[in-house]
């Protein structure tokens, strides 16, 4: 078998790749050694802007399998029949860290799916949550200000965290889940997924339904303590990568049930919550888990850098039979996570290997820019409409079209009957065991007590009384206790 030859980017042979050509064996380095130039400019380069959120991350490969007939719901094909499988990659992550953070940390995670169909790719971006702490996205850049670096400590900061969600009791809801034991998973493998936004499915009728996205974690749910995963993080700052990479490896596959709350579009108006509020659920009672089909996970990335850090989703990915609904923090997504793949990766990070349609051809006018790779022949046009059977329109919209009506102007969402910030967050707490409320309190004391300013401590404290009276009494007393002992 003959040896690889070692080359420049150019294809040259690389004559020594050891040392430096130089003025003599003792004299200055030479301007024309191309290679070392070439190898040092490169390496300069090796990175790109992290992601300002889920910037730490995991992925793997598998697929997704039909199990269930969902065609009087959707008329999306890659859900067109019980059997069918299609090919798709996952990414994992955290929210606030940075790219060398730690994977056991108290934070939301996210889960964001790409469906490779033979209709183009379908991308679903969610979180292990239910829900989120804002529903509008002009509050979301803020948001994340508050809870990444300070600019002047350089680091996470109790004042800044807990002062935003005093001004926003909308969070209340998602921080009962965060503080709660589900807060830090023990693993990837181990947490539920969520769409956490209602979309919209059309099917073949036309006729129009809302959906959320549940997928339930068939290894169990398994979380960490505040404790445990303190020490495993310390440990090992990539325990969750380690294990979702070696877990695929040994061909133990993770897998996950995926259900869907389907509500017909007719009684979105009057249902008791605001069905498009990312604060808040649909409970089970009202809208039961219908089963869809499984995900599969069964090949981890060759590269990571190549297939995780430069994988781009972008929930205004849709194909026929699935489109957006008119939840507010969605709609703002639609255009902020493709924008941030642009800055990040270029304008044709699209042509990107983990990015491409496998399964369907991308033929568009869209040319030129940083590293484009798709051309046409030397007689495609790159305007429309042309005389030289360009590709055209189909004139059969993705969805059912929506019915808007009303003065334009910035307005606060619709009031339902029972809408509130804190119903739901109560209604949580409630639900949980006594040992649960017991580490929720302590989670939640244990930062809130941190906090400077008793004004922002005091309106915080209201969030929880008015989401239950116990709830709030608790909440004060350990915040109370943690500020004697400082």
């Amino acid at each position: 078998m003959s040896k690889r030859v070692l080359t420049t980017e150019s294809g040259a042979p690389v004559a020594d790749n050891q040392n430096s050509a130089s003025a003599g064996v003792g004299g200055p380095l030479l301007l024309q050694d191309q290679h070392l130039l070439e190898k040092l400019a490169r390496f300069n380069r090796e990175r790109i802007p992290e992601r300002v959120v889920h910037a730490r991350g995991s992925g793997a490969y598998g697929y997704f399998e039909v199990t269930d007939d969902v065609t009087g719901f959707t008329r999306a094909d890659f859900l067109s029949e019980v059997g069918k499988r299609t090919e798709t990659f996952i990414r994992f992550s955290t929210v606030a860290d940075n790219l060398g953070g730690a994977d056991a940390v108290r934070d939301p995670r996210g889960f964001a799916l790409k469906f490779y169909t033979e209709e183009g790719n379908y991308d679903l971006v969610g979180n292990n949550t239910p829900v989120f702490f804002i529903k509008d996205p002009i509050k979301f850049p803020d948001f994340i200000h508050s809870q990444k670096r300070d600019p002047f400590t350089g680091k996470q900061e109790p004042d800044n965290v807990w002062d935003f969600w005093a001004h926003s009791p909308e969070s209340t809801h998602q921080i009962t889940w965060l503080m709660g034991d589900r807060g830090i998973p023990a693993s990837y493998r181990h947490m539920d997924g969520f769409g956490s936004h209602t979309y919209q499915w059309t099917n073949a009728e036309g006729e129009a339904f809302f959906v959320k996205y549940h997928f339930k974690t068939n290894q169990g749910i398994r979380c960490l303590s505040s404790d445990q995963a303190a020490e495993i993080a310390g440990k090992d700052a990539n325990s969750h990568q380690t294990d979702l990479l070696q877990a695929i490896e040994r061909g133990v596959n993770p897998s996950w049930t995926l259900y869907v709350q389907v509500m017909p579009a007719a009684e979105a108006a009057d249902y008791r919550f605001n069905p498009f509020d990312v604060t808040k659920v649909w409970p089970h009672a009202d809208y039961p888990l219908q089963r869809v089909g499984r995900l599969v996970l069964d090949r981890n990335p060759d590269n990571v850098f190549a297939e995780v850090e430069q994988a781009a989703f972008s929930p205004n990915n849709f194909v026929p039979g699935i489109t957006a609904s008119p939840d507010k923090m969605l709609q703002g997504r639609l255009f902020a996570y493709a924008d941030a793949h642009r800055y990040r990766l270029g304008v044709n990070h699209t042509q990107l290997p983990v990015n491409a349609p496998k399964n369907a051809p991308a033929d568009n006018y869209g040319r030129d820019g940083f590293y484009a790779t798709r051309y046409g022949s030397r007689h495609d046009k790159n305007y429309e409409p042309n005389s030289y059977d360009g590709p055209a329109q189909t004139d059969a919209p993705l969805g059912a079209p929506a019915e808007v009506s009303g003065w334009t102007g910035t307005y606060a969402y619709a009031q339902h009957v029972k809408d509130d910030h804190f119903f739901q967050a109560g209604e949580l707490y409630r639900l949980m065991s006594s040992d649960e409320k017991d580490r929720l309190i302590a989670n939640i004391a244990g930062g809130l007590s941190q906090v400077s300013r008793d004004d922002v401590i005091e309106k915080n404290l209201a969030h929880f009384h008015a989401a239950d009276p116990e709830y709030g009494k608790r909440v004060e007393e350990a915040v109370r206790s943690l500020r004697e002992d400082q």
